[in-house]
């Protein structure tokens, strides 16, 4: 049975702190995206936005033409283009809105350079497959399709206990899994496990995954020095208490019908929350 600790608010509260006045954008945590397609513009936009809400100094963003033009209709204070990607990153977020069955020969190279790297990749969704043999710091966020996919290529048994599943696969690709659920599981190569249940099920609608990547990605670019595991589990937290902000989700009360976006939005003042 593995022994899994419960992430709580004041674990949380360890990973966010106001900018003093020393700090500056860089200081703040650089993220650079590289999700989005033409089919999937949007988990661009969602990612990009969830970073800047989460309270990245800097937002650069490498992706198609489409992708590009909706991030920078939504939010203009991002870096965009080829070249993004090149200038300094603290944190890399990658594969949201992909799909590798239509991924060029190009954006694989592209891609296995940054896993190939120092700086700490978030791996969602379309780049899930590229996960086994990264070099880089890594965390994976697949929900319970992309896990079950992912377990049996990498021969495991899928099914059975979820945080025993978690823990073989963070041990076998060497990276940090956080397998999204009513409750969300984070666990490190080495077997710490950590289970997070302030979420809602509201939550349980399409894009909110892409804001989550972009939450992580912030949550890493600004603590450099923190173990991704802790990292992963302080943004699941902050996720799904955005999500209650949003929901109206409050003692007594089921709540309301979000939407991904919406989110986004309550990120800020669950960070208020969270500090005060």
């Amino acid at each position: 049975m593995v022994e899994v600790r419960e992430w709580t608010r004041s674990d949380t509260s360890r990973y966010f702190r106001a900018p003093a006045a020393e700090d500056d954008k860089y200081t703040r945590g650089v993220v650079a995206l590289r999700t989005g397609s033409a089919a999937y513009p949007g988990a661009a936009v969602l990612g990009v936005e969830a970073a800047w809400r989460t309270g990245a100094g800097f937002v650069r963003y490498v992706g198609e033409e489409r992708a590009a033009d909706a991030v920078l209709a939504r939010r203009p204070e991002t870096v965009v283009g080829a070249d993004a990607g090149r200038s300094r990153v603290d944190a890399w977020v990658i594969g949201s809105g992909t799909d590798p069955a239509l991924r060029t020969d190009a954006e694989s190279v592209a891609l296995r350079e940054i896993l190939a790297g120092t700086v700490p990749v978030v791996i969602d969704a379309g780049a899930l497959d590229l996960a086994p043999g990264a070099r880089a710091p890594f965390l994976i966020t697949p929900h319970a399709r992309e896990f079950a996919r992912l377990q049996e290529r990498l021969r495991l048994q899928p099914g059975g206990e979820r945080a025993e599943g978690a823990r073989q696969v963070a041990a076998k690709i060497g990276g940090t899994v956080l397998l999204k659920g009513a409750c969300t599981l984070v666990a490190a190569p080495d077997g710490t496990t950590f289970a997070i249940q302030a979420g809602t099920g509201w939550l349980a609608t399409a894009g909110t995954g892409d804001v989550l990547a972009g939450v992580l990605g912030a949550v890493t670019a600004a603590n450099p020095d923190a173990p991704l595991a802790e990292i992963a589990a302080a943004g699941a937290w902050l996720h799904g208490h955005a999500a209650r902000i949003a929901a109206d989700v409050t003692a007594g009360s089921p709540g309301h019908p979000i939407v991904a976006l919406d989110v986004a939005a309550a990120l800020p003042p669950a960070i208020a929350d969270v500090l005060a």
